[in-house]
Order: structure tokens, then sequence, then C-alpha cells
């Protein structure tokens, strides 16, 4: 029964999942655009989520993808204590999840206007883009929020 929940919700997810990363790339654009020799980098959303969904050549199964699994974190430290009544302990730092491997290759933009300093950053373009990465990533929220709510309504149903 989850397998097919988790089917049913792993094209939303991955689409989040490149979407979240490509924010990450133009946030990095933004806020390298003053640093000499910087490339800009972008990745082309259709080919990164159809790298991503697929599997064994199909995007049908899609329940064992990488970047569909949950993320957890761990932390690494040994706590000094100066009291009997400290907690002492020890754990470790990491994150556990999906790899950005299946995102495809990363391009580098090529600049209309080309700067002195080697930086290819053209801010008003990469505002735009953020700007319309943010809008579809808001309304892929609201359709998987709306799956969910839709299949929370069905199983709450009294029929």
């Amino acid at each position: 029964m989850l397998d097919r929940l988790d089917k049913e919700f792993a094209f939303g997810r991955e689409a989040l999942d490149v979407r979240a990363y490509r924010q990450e790339l133009l946030s990095s654009n933004i806020a390298n655009a003053d640093t000499p020799g910087y490339k800009a980098r972008d990745v082309e959303f259709s080919s990164a989520l159809a790298g991503a969904l697929k599997q064994n050549g199909t995007a049908s199964n899609a329940s064992t993808l990488k970047m569909a699994q949950p993320v957890s974190l761990s932390t690494s430290a040994s706590l000094a204590v100066t009291s009997q009544r400290h907690m002492s302990g020890t754990a470790t730092s990491g994150t556990s999840g999906g790899s950005t491997d299946d995102y495809g290759k990363l391009a580098y933009r090529v600049p209309n206007q080309p700067s002195l300093d080697g930086n290819t950053v053209d801010l008003d373009a990469e505002r735009v883009q953020f700007a319309d990465n943010a809008l579809h990533f808001e309304a892929g929220m609201t359709v998987l929020s709306s799956q969910i709510k839709s299949m929370l309504s069905a199983i709450t149903s009294n029929s």
C-alpha cells in the first residue's frame, strides 16, 4: 500500500528536488555576481528531471530513486563535561539522502555581455530565472499539497 503512495508522489518529489537544487545554483550565481572569474552555472530543468526519473531506462519504477530517499542528519562531536550532571556523548555529523548526480551535467551560461574580469553572471537574467524557478517551485508545492489533501479526503470520507 505504501509503495503505491510512494510511486504516486515520486514525480512531484523529484520535480521539487530539482527545482530546489536549481534554486541553490541560481542563488550561488547571484551571490557571486562580483567575483572575478566566476562562471554562472545552471541546470536545464526538463533534462535534469528526466535524468532523475530514469531508472533502468524507464521512468515508471520510481520507488527506488536515489533522490526520493529520506534525508537524515547525524552529528559527531565529543562533548566536554565540567560537571557529573552534564550529558556526555558522541554523535556523528553527516547527511544522507539523494545524490545530485542524477540532475544531469551542470552547464555554464553563455553571457550576453561578457565582463572584463571573466565573470559571466548577468544579474538581471539571474534574478528573472530565480523568480521563475521560485514560482514553479510554489506551483509544484501547491499541486503536491492538493494531491495529499484529496487522498486524505478520500481516506477519511464516510461512505
